[in-house]
């Protein structure tokens, strides 16, 4: 991927790397809040209200953070509230991509620059656009999925909570070391540039993982028996693990197959309306194989593994019934 520097696109990989090769994310810029009413919400300007046809979300399939956001858009039945717009599978020197021109734009950095000419920074998805101010609401992920889970309940009538302020200790507990060990912990592992950086990272996975093993073989869900936020974020890295993970960022010590408890846990999640419509394991692998030159330079997408994530999970005999 690349970033905007003085309006100009920088072909640059996309987060930083530190002189011991350890792989460093960089933060979101664009931190405003859709809110049922249009109050500002905990960080941002007011104004952005709540409204049928008004908001866009701009993803990619293979995209983990990204993934959250559909999801959220299909369990919070808002597919004809807001609209979604998919970039190209492949991402190279001129970052994210249309497959075919889309208002005028060829890439989806242009729709930063449309947002703030000044913008200076990564460019990533998901993006959450406001069509009516022409202006990007926010690009951060676990906060977009917190304005789908409330912001639109008035209007659809569904008001399953995935943040409930009772768990919200726990869940954010989850969150953190989910975060940091796993969610990112592949790429932690997998754009290392030292074999201590990578070792690092590929055991800290791998705990977290059997920790993560060791909660579901005795509840049904991360936080306990209510299927929450903590699980969805979880489970869009879980889906690519064995995919993508296992081979390209070199995470081989066990397949998430290997885990009983856990693998129950993904088909019973894929398995959830609305949800298996959000994945692309055809896109994802493209992506990865193809648009990490770096780590794949032939960008030959490997044909397996066979993966089926509609066979029976049983996960309801696991703890009580949600």
């Amino acid at each position: 991927m690349g970033l905007l520097q003085n309006g100009q696109w920088v072909d640059k990989w996309y987060d930083t790397e530190s002189s011991d090769g350890q792989f460093k994310r960089t933060t979101s810029q664009f931190r405003h809040w859709l809110t049922a009413d249009g109050s500002a919400g905990p960080s941002g300007s007011p104004g952005f209200e709540a409204e049928k046809g008004r908001y866009r979300l701009y993803v990619s399939l293979a995209c983990p953070w990204a993934h959250r956001t559909l999801i959220f858009r299909a369990l919070k039945q808002l597919d004809t509230h807001i609209d979604v717009v998919v970039v190209d599978a492949v991402m190279l020197e001129n970052g994210w991509k249309f497959s075919e021109p889309h208002d005028g734009m060829d890439f989806l950095y242009q729709l930063y620059l449309k947002a703030d000419p000044t913008y200076e920074g990564r460019v990533t998805v998901p993006v959450l656009w406001d069509k009516k101010n022409q202006t990007i609401v926010s690009n951060e992920s676990s906060e977009i999925i917190r304005m789908l889970n409330t912001a639109f309940n008035h209007l659809t009538g569904n008001t399953v909570d995935y943040y409930p302020a009772a768990l919200h200790s726990t869940i954010d507990a989850v969150n953190d070391r989910v975060y940091h060990t796993i969610n990112n912990g592949v790429y932690k592992a997998g754009f290392a540039t030292t074999q201590a950086a990578y070792e690092t990272a590929f055991y800290e996975l791998f705990d977290s993982l059997d920790w993560v093993e060791d909660i579901l073989s005795r509840q049904r869900y991360l936080t306990g028996n209510q299927l929450t936020e903590a699980d969805w974020r979880l489970f869009t890295t879980l889906i690519r693990f064995d995919a993508v993970y296992v081979g390209h960022f070199k995470t081989n010590l066990k397949r998430i197959a290997d885990y009983p408890a856990i693998s129950g846990y993904l088909r019973e999640l894929y398995q959830q309306p609305g949800v298996a419509d959000t994945v692309s394991l055809a896109h994802i692998k493209t992506h990865y194989y193809v648009s990490h030159r770096t780590i794949n330079p032939t960008g030959v997408v490997p044909a397996g593994p066979k993966l089926d994530f509609t066979r029976p999970h049983h996960r309801e005999n696991v703890g009580e019934s949600s």
